[in-house]
């Protein structure tokens, strides 16, 4: 595949939607052909999916959570992303399998043997070229949120979830540092667009060469 794959990701409240919308914009006007997605989601079965996942009405085993992030996954990878590669296009996203590994892994201690090997199953072994980890303390991210109003199923989740999140997030930069980026969250918006906007011309740089 000739694309460039992005991906955000990051504990709650860093601030992702708005930093993949900045780095689409600016893409966009430097002339390059960029699908901007998320997950879950992506898709109309994705988003059916999403709406399940994320409703606090529902209760949901981890097991059942991952095998339904991992669904919603596969239609994605095999209707907007692979395709949207395969044209020479880029594809940001709000989130990709760093979040199961994290969330479903880390936080909800389900084994990571089996996560990677239903993720790999699931997206046919694709891997972001580059992942931004937008991070925070916890407590600054949580303190965003409170102004958003109603919170996801996920949101709601107690603060010693949120800090193995981050946690997760951090180790995983550390054992994959050419791939995972950590950008500061805490900083003005555009101080953090900046910083990503490097990474990212970097990246994509060296993938030249």
């Amino acid at each position: 595949m000739s694309g460039f794959f992005i991906t955000f990701e990051g504990p709650d409240g860093g601030g992702k939607t708005t930093q993949v919308e900045l780095l689409t914009e600016h893409l966009k006007q430097q002339g390059f052909q960029v699908i901007c997605t998320r997950e879950p989601g992506g898709t109309e079965v994705g988003n059916a999916i999403r709406s399940l996942l994320l409703d606090p009405a529902y209760t949901i085993n981890s097991r059942t959570e991952a095998l339904l992030y991992m669904a919603a996954r596969a239609e994605h990878v095999e209707q907007v992303i692979r395709p949207a590669l395969v044209q020479g296009k880029i594809v940001i996203s709000d989130r990709f399998a760093d979040s199961t590994f994290v969330y479903q892994g880390a936080a909800r201690k389900l084994s990571k043997t089996e996560i990677v090997a239903i993720n790999h199953f699931a997206t046919q072994g694709l891997l972001p070229d580059i992942t931004v980890v937008l991070d925070g303390t916890v407590e600054a991210l949580l303190g965003r949120m409170q102004n958003r109003g109603n919170r996801d199923r996920i949101e709601q989740e107690d603060i010693e979830f949120h800090r193995k999140v981050r946690q997760g997030f951090l180790d995983l930069a550390a054992t994959e540092p050419q791939r995972v980026k950590v950008v500061s969250a805490c900083e003005p918006v555009q101080t953090v667009h900046r910083n990503v906007l490097n990474l990212i011309q970097t990246g994509m740089t060296e993938r030249c060469r």
